[in-house]
């Protein structure tokens, strides 16, 4: 019994050796917090006197939730005297939810990829892992190749692209692409020979249908691959691009004359849609038709104007989408049955990137501006909506590119007035 004692503060380990103590009373001191594990030594512990204490129920105080709830020890009930939301509360009574206990580490900033860039896409190729970053500033797309040893990205190769807006990989029957998109000199497709260990130029994109490219997404429906181009231009239309023997060649062409941003590859209920984004209306959703071979018109997404990036992400079920606007405030939608339905909106001015990306079972959302500090929000699976979770400062970013490097997870900032940079995904539990 050392109860009433003014106790301040416990060693982690005050009660080590004591596997015979049976009865504790730490009962009426001033204990605010006690160390993780203070109770595991005593293993025949079969009452404890907490009450009294001035416990602070943070997370330096969630071990002992969770120990309350898998003790056989009689224990009266105690209550948390801070913080605010949770004074009065008994202790036994709150779940682990409530403790916001994870976080980033603080560490040292992040490391520079010493040149501007408007997009960065990794990709796997031959088992190693490698980065594409179109660099209109070096007039070229710049490829990057993990080194394992030294836990950094080196230069591999570079493709001559003297307006390069995006280098989108592809890896497709054992072969590596590159489609090279310009704002002017025509875009072009390029192909890793392995006999010359050199990208050879293998074909132009139609100059006429493709005027003023600004996003490229490729992917697979039932075996054959694809690639779609949004084009930007009054006069040009997103294309539609499917790749034979040969190479790709002009499949479809969709949505011309509408100004395009972004166009993002779904699939949800089993069906392939593109959602394309557009500066002239709202984003616009076409549906796969397997017995045409093509995709068809099948509506917009609600209302809004302005859409400069649309990309997607899966919580558990359900499907959601991505909007960020330049002038207004961004979106977050949900696909309910036949339409996507707002759940969320993120305050942003001068936003051109919104990219929600995975970290192990944590979803994040990055949301860029030309104006102010970029936002990294944390998806809470209960509430259905993102809470802000971090504050990044990147100069003007055009994309958010989440790389696992080995035992690293990294996300890449390209940034179109300053240097890349590299940010490492690091947790820390408070609680522990």
């Amino acid at each position: 019994f050392i109860e009433n004692n003014d106790i301040q503060a416990l060693s982690k380990g005050t009660f080590r050796g004591l596997k015979s103590l049976t009865h504790l009373s730490l009962a009426n001191n001033n204990l605010q917090t006690l160390p993780r594990d203070l109770f595991k030594p005593l293993d025949i512990l079969s009452d404890l006197d907490l009450r009294g204490n001035t416990l602070a129920c943070d997370c330096k105080i969630k071990w002992l939730v969770e120990w309350l709830e898998r003790t056989n020890t009689t224990v009266p009930a105690v209550f948390c005297s801070s913080p605010g939301q949770f004074e009065g509360q008994r202790i036994r009574d709150l779940a682990l939810g409530d403790f916001q206990c994870i976080t980033t580490g603080k560490g040292p900033p992040p490391p520079v990829l010493p040149f501007q860039a408007v997009s960065a896409e990794p990709f796997t190729y031959a088992s190693d892992l490698y980065v594409a970053l179109a660099q209109p500033s070096a007039s070229s797309c710049s490829i990057l190749k993990w080194d394992y040893v030294e836990r950094k990205l080196r230069d591999f190769d570079r493709i001559p692209a003297h307006s390069a807006v995006h280098c989108k990989p592809i890896v497709a029957q054992d072969q590596l692409y590159v489609v090279v998109a310009q704002l002017f000199g025509g875009s072009y497709i390029y192909r890793w020979d392995t006999a010359v260990d050199k990208f050879i130029k293998i074909q132009d994109i139609d100059s006429q249908k493709v005027r003023k490219p600004n996003d490229i997404e490729a992917f697979q429906i039932e075996g054959d691959w694809y690639f779609v181009i949004a084009d930007s231009s009054k006069a040009g239309s997103t294309s539609l691009y499917r790749l034979n023997q040969n190479g790709f060649y002009s499949h479809q062409a969709l949505h011309a004359w509408h100004r395009d941003t972004d166009v993002e590859y779904v699939e949800n209920d089993g069906k392939p849609r593109l959602i394309i984004s557009s500066s002239s209306q709202a984003p616009v959703i076409y549906q796969w038709s397997r017995a045409q071979k093509q995709f068809v018109p099948q509506g917009e997404v609600g209302e809004m104007l302005d859409v400069q990036m649309v990309k997607h992400f899966r919580s558990k079920r359900d499907q959601f989408l991505c909007l960020s606007r330049y002038i207004g405030d961004s979106k977050v939608v949900r696909w309910e049955g036949q339409r996507f339905v707002e759940v969320q909106t993120l305050p942003s001015r001068g936003s051109m990137v919104l990219q929600p990306f995975a970290v192990e079972q944590r979803q994040y959302l990055a949301l860029g501006s030309d104006f102010s500090f970029t936002h990294v929000y944390l998806w809470e699976e209960e509430k259905q909506k993102f809470a802000k979770f971090q504050e990044l400062s990147v100069q003007a970013p055009r994309a958010f590119r989440y790389v696992p490097a080995s035992d690293m997870e990294l996300l890449l900032a390209p940034s179109f007035k300053a240097n890349t940079l590299v940010y490492r995904h690091m947790v820390v539990d408070l609680s522990l």
